[in-house]
């Protein structure tokens, strides 16, 4: 499971903001924090948002939820910090502290992580703009524990977050509103996030990824979806059909 934050802004770039103007508030950069699968190339959890703790805590939390709290193979990101904070936070587990032996109240219960969590970061070191250097690290799990997990892997043999970033190329393709230099970028914080969350999970049905082409035949191929290699269809859905799809509304409790 790859992590990772995409950049676009609302109204205006955060530097023309004025957090005095009430206006202003719901303008400014506007992140798209995105928790993704590489092997089925899914979207799994989506928060749009500014770029705070709170948000990436909200990520791994929506995540953790969509898994039904399963550990994964391996999870990564870059070096932002607040990734390391927040898995600790949703993760860890109440573990009761032996007695001492000595008198007094006994020690109170320490948070530590399920043993099979592994969690690794890429840095990358640039240079007149390209990527001259990648180096890896393993924050929680052990490197041999890493390794493991990466020579089961179906898609990679090494630590990197290649797929998430290649999918943010796919959406900012996808979502005008999102292109680096465009005059089409979003004027309504609200509209902005509800169009995230609609070409973002529809991308899951609706988008045959070409990678994930089945042979059927001599030169013939079965397109699928993300969501079709993951289980969760059988088809490749149209827009309409995803569109008008009953959803259902979870509330949880906070």
């Amino acid at each position: 499971m790859q992590f990772d934050e995409k950049w676009s802004f609302v109204g205006k770039k955060e530097k023309h903001c004025h957090p005095e103007k009430p206006a202003d508030r719901q303008h400014g950069d506007n992140w798209d924090h995105v928790a993704f699968d590489p092997e089925h190339r899914l979207v799994v959890s989506v928060v749009p948002g500014k770029r705070t703790e709170d948000k990436t805590q909200q990520l791994v939390q929506d995540f953790r939820a969509r898994t039904g709290g399963r550990l994964m193979n391996l999870m990564t990101s870059d070096e932002y910090p607040a990734y390391k904070t927040a898995i600790f936070a949703v993760y860890a587990v109440a573990q009761e502290q032996p007695r001492t032996g000595r008198r007094g109240r006994p020690r109170n219960p320490k948070k530590v992580l399920p043993k099979k969590l592994k969690y690794a970061t890429v840095h990358k070191e640039r240079a007149n703009g390209r990527v001259v250097k990648v180096t890896t690290r393993v924050v929680f799990g052990t490197v041999a524990a890493v390794l493991a997990a990466l020579a089961l892997s179906l898609v990679s043999k090494v630590v990197n977050t290649v797929f998430v970033e290649r999918h943010n190329g796919s959406d900012r393709n996808r979502n005008r509103r999102k292109v680096r230099k465009t005059c089409c970028f979003s004027k309504d914080w609200q509209v902005h996030e509800a169009m995230t969350y609609f070409t973002m999970y529809s991308y899951n049905f609706c988008w045959p990824v070409r990678t994930l082409r089945r042979k059927v035949g001599r030169k013939k191929y079965e397109p699928r979806t993300p969501a079709m290699v993951a289980g969760l269809t059988d088809h490749v859905w149209t827009i309409h059909e995803w569109a008008t799809y009953p959803a259902r509304y979870c509330v949880r409790a906070s």
